[in-house]
């Protein structure tokens, strides 16, 4: 193989390798768009319902596979982590608003005069 063909060859690969990554970054790009556009819509509506604190659980796992997918694990870690803690919080409520649901019903079927 003479140089000639090397450096032909090489240029080949590292065209290949950049349209490789181009065709990524063209389905990367949105989906974490999605998922922190997604993030902020939760986050912002977590007092309405415990069920936006467990969308954003979900979009924080979402962001964590993007972060990994992209590259940067540490921020992949990071949102797994949110995930996780977002999962407890959502967890947390639920059972909170059982006992809060089943307080209220007890006050209210107490002895009729």
């Amino acid at each position: 193989m003479t140089l000639r063909a090397f450096k032909d060859a090489s240029v080949r690969r590292l065209e290949a390798n950049t349209e490789n990554q181009a065709m990524q970054m063209d389905w990367l790009i949105p989906f974490g768009l999605f998922v922190v556009a997604s993030m902020l819509a939760c986050y912002a509506l977590e007092d309405r319902s415990a069920w936006f604190v467990l969308g954003f659980a979900g979009s924080c796992a979402l962001g964590s596979a993007y972060g990994f997918l992209q590259g940067a694990w540490p921020f992949g870690l990071v949102e797994a982590i949110l995930a996780l803690v977002s999962l407890r919080r959502w967890r947390m409520r639920l059972v909170s608003n059982r006992y809060l649901t089943q307080q209220s019903a007890a006050v209210g079927s107490g002895p009729s005069k």
